[in-house]
């Protein structure tokens, strides 16, 4: 690279006020984003009963305070990542945190039910933005290799202590002011993010050579995610059997068949199809699929285990969390190191591995269990996989892709996992209601029918994990992150940003 390219990369890189972007400050930035999204996904867990009072939800109605989110930001997940390469990384992240913080200040202010379900819709939307666009930022920023691999590693140890963080915060906020608060404490995050992202952050494109939009692959497949997500979410209601289910998957499945003969004759595709060529990119979505489907629930009924069983309150429930997000973070740190080392598809299989562990242990849970003999040595096993398998996941969902694509890898890791967590927590949540029920008709006390319930859930996710292990020891690539970059970091080295403020030539001129 000439001098000439080099000052080229540092201006178009460095912020208005003619300072160097600080990589840290940007990464930091990055990662309040994803923390606010992941957060946004559990807070409202121990809050559901408050607001179910405040709002006068019925039963049935409740499930939309978390489903509503759910299924826009799982449908509109990878348009918002191909977005942020078409449009630039930067500028949609500005816009979904900005769409995100107006419509948390709608839920907190919502008056009626229907209106706290459209702004938490709201909220998905926002938030089907912000997430591809924040990892694809750390793609954009940092070049394959080393220094990826860490800062995935801290991305995706906000991911997984993030989920027991929100159900803390939410217990806390919840019993000592209100559950309002759990979405009015987005709002100064929020605000960092906007006014943060233009100083810190570098903006970057895809570059493809055009700026032509698939209307047609971005309407078949954000409807048939959404009606799918719709159709997982409504079947408790409905019937896994009956009409209506299987009308909606009936519909999503014609949709999402569209949207690949569509992306098959499409100049400009919305996702290539040649992308899943990469047997390491595809594999890695399996993987997350399985990984959202088994962790979603896992949380839920521990949860739920915790205070309906063991009589917790929310605060003590969410305190119980602690050590699975401190341990996260530990093992997030160590899954970096591990996968320079050993590569992706060893830390992912052995995380994943780990998580077929502890669902085993809950299978085993008693109706009067102790936190400390049944519940710690599990959270345990499970903050260690967690880590490890976030980190190779997400590593492996990136590997190889060109930098053009890094928006649409983002969005479709992000939407593999989410799916995933809708499915398997609607089809768990049929499995664990119709044991319960089994047992109460038979006879049982309401906590072994629970535990019982429950423990038939664990039975599910262990299997997914398990599947999910062997899915990425037979499929994700051995190969090591490679130590070269693909292409030219979005931070220029300091030498080059120097010598383009002062306008020195480089040695190589």
């Amino acid at each position: 690279m000439n001098s000439t390219v080099q000052a080229a990369a540092a201006q178009a890189t460095r912020p208005a006020d003619g300072r160097a972007p600080h990589r840290g400050l940007a990464l930091g930035l990055v990662l309040a984003a994803q923390l606010l999204v992941v957060i946004d996904v559990s807070i409202v867990t121990l809050a559901l009963p408050a607001i179910q009072h405040g709002l006068g939800f019925s039963p049935a109605g409740l499930q939309w305070v978390i489903s509503a989110y759910a299924l826009a930001f799982g449908g509109l997940l990878l348009l918002g990542g191909r977005l942020a390469d078409l449009l630039g990384r930067r500028a949609i992240l500005i816009t979904g945190a900005a769409v995100f913080t107006a419509a948390s200040l709608a839920c907190g202010l919502a008056a009626s039910a229907g209106a706290l379900v459209a702004a938490r819709a709201a909220e998905g939307l926002g938030a089907a933005l912000m997430a591809p666009a924040a990892l694809s930022l750390i793609l954009a920023m940092f070049p394959e290799g080393p220094q990826r691999t860490r800062a995935l590693g801290a991305f995706g140890a906000v991911s997984g202590a993030g989920g027991a963080i929100g159900v803390l915060a939410g217990g806390m906020l919840t019993t000592w002011l209100s559950w309002r608060w759990i979405f009015f404490v987005s709002l100064p995050v929020g605000a960092l993010i906007i006014a943060g992202a233009r100083p810190l952050l570098p903006e970057s494109r895809a570059g493809l050579g055009h700026r032509r939009f698939d209307a047609a692959g971005a309407v078949t497949v954000t409807g048939g995610l959404s009606l799918l997500v719709y159709a997982v979410v409504t079947a408790a209601g409905h019937g896994w059997g009956s009409a209506a289910t299987a009308g909606l998957l009936a519909g999503a499945a014609a949709l999402l068949a569209a949207f690949i003969v569509v992306e098959a004759r499409s100049a400009a595709p919305l996702l290539p199809l040649s992308f899943f060529r990469n047997r390491t990119v595809t594999a890695a979505n399996l993987a997350g699929l399985l990984l959202g489907g088994l962790m979603f629930p896992m949380f839920v009924f521990l949860s739920l285990y915790m205070q309906q069983v063991l009589g917790y309150s929310p605060i003590r429930a969410g305190l119980a969390f602690l050590v699975i997000a401190a341990g996260i973070i530990a093992s997030s740190g160590l899954a970096q190191h591990l996968v320079t080392r050993a590569g992706a598809r060893l830390v992912l299989a052995a995380g994943l591995a780990g998580f077929a562990i502890a669902q085993v242990l809950f299978t085993r849970l008693p109706a009067a269990g102790s936190y400390a003999a049944h519940l710690l040595p599990g959270f345990l096993i499970v903050a260690a996989a967690l880590g490890l398998a976030f980190v190779g996941d997400l590593v492996a969902s990136a590997t190889g892709v060109r930098p053009a694509d890094a928006g649409l890898a983002s969005g479709l890791i992000n939407t593999s996992q989410q799916i995933g967590g809708a499915v398997g927590l609607a089809v768990t949540t049929t499995i664990a209601a119709a044991r319960t029920a089994s047992l109460l008709h038979s006879g049982h006390p309401a906590a072994v029918a629970l535990t019982g319930g429950f423990h038939d859930a664990f039975a599910v996710t262990g299997a997914l994990a398990l599947a999910a292990a062997l899915v990425a020891a037979a499929l994700i690539g051995r190969a090591r992150p490679a130590a070269v970059a693909a292409e030219p970091p979005a931070f220029p080295a300091p030498a080059a940003a120097a010598r383009a403020r002062t306008k020195e030539p480089g040695p190589d001129n």
